[in-house]
């Protein structure tokens, strides 16, 4: 089991992407980012939900409204929707292979 480490939102963001880029393996990223496999998914659990608004770790002291700049928080959402485009263009690939394989029906 990995111990526990402290994250920036920025690092908590890659994190994210690439576990969804990499079909959700929770493992691989974990591995990887030497971060528990629980948290990995708790923080793709949490973008699900809220976005990259939901990976700013609220712990502590109240922190100001908005750490982050608009194109900042932007470049973030689009770094996720990005890894989320190629990971279904892979699924969409898998597919079609899967279908050449049978012999192109289902």
């Amino acid at each position: 089991m990995t111990k526990g480490r402290k994250t920036t939102q920025e690092e908590r963001v890659k994190i994210v992407a690439y576990c969804i880029e990499h079909g959700k393996d929770y493992r691989l990223t974990a591995e990887t980012y030497e971060v528990s496999y629980q948290q990995i998914y708790s923080w793709v659990k949490k973008y699900e939900e809220k976005g990259v608004e939901g990976l700013t770790d609220r712990r502590g002291k109240a922190k100001p409204e908005s750490e982050l700049s608009e194109a900042e928080i932007l470049r973030q959402e689009n770094r996720i929707l990005q890894s989320k485009i190629k990971d279904q263009e892979m699924e969409i690939a898998l597919l079609k292979k899967l279908r050449e394989l049978r012999g192109g029906g289902w």
